[in-house]
């Protein structure tokens, strides 16, 4: 159906603006790590901040108040997970996830591309789109705690702090 009522309309219009600004505002008090994609349970917290919003807005049976108390739970408990992860390597290992070498110097870890369920060919696309034409000319690829791959080619490796592994 295309058009229900007039009332439908100016719900969406009026709860729509008001969720917006309370969005706006819990995430400016939050701050930009509610919005990070840092790793998997990053993401899964952004994907659920967006369907709490698309239900405060569209649903009829979800008050405004409820809504924008989800999203400052969601916030919440994000805010939480963060500062017990900076504090607690527990409480780190269970929310995140660590970078993982798929590659070094040229050589597939197979089994790293097996634990992590990337096939050969995720890897060679990820290798194309770091612009390399062959495995020889990447110092590393890692599969990132965000789920992107990182290519590092090998004129660019320099010390090699930053792979995985190597603090």
């Amino acid at each position: 159906m295309f058009f229900d009522d007039w009332q439908g309309l100016l719900r969406v219009l009026v709860v729509g603006t008001i969720a917006y600004a309370a969005v706006i505002a819990i995430l400016r008090v939050s701050g930009k790590r509610t919005l990070a994609k840092m790793n998997a349970f990053d993401l899964v917290v952004t994907v659920a901040l967006g369907s709490t919003l698309s239900s405060v807005l569209l649903s009829k049976d979800v008050a405004l108040a409820e809504g924008v108390l989800g999203l400052m739970l969601l916030t919440c408990l994000q805010f939480g997970i963060a500062w017990a992860s900076i504090r607690s390597r527990t409480a780190e290992a269970v929310a995140k996830s660590n970078a993982r070498m798929l590659l070094k110097d040229g050589v597939i870890d197979k089994q790293a591309l097996k634990d992590e369920r990337v096939t050969h060919e995720e890897l060679l696309a990820a290798v194309r789109g770091g612009g390399l034409g062959g495995l020889e000319l990447a110092a590393a690829v890692v599969l990132e705690t965000d789920g992107s791959f990182s290519v590092i080619p090998s004129a660019q490796a320099g010390s090699r702090s930053a792979f995985p592994g190597s603090s």
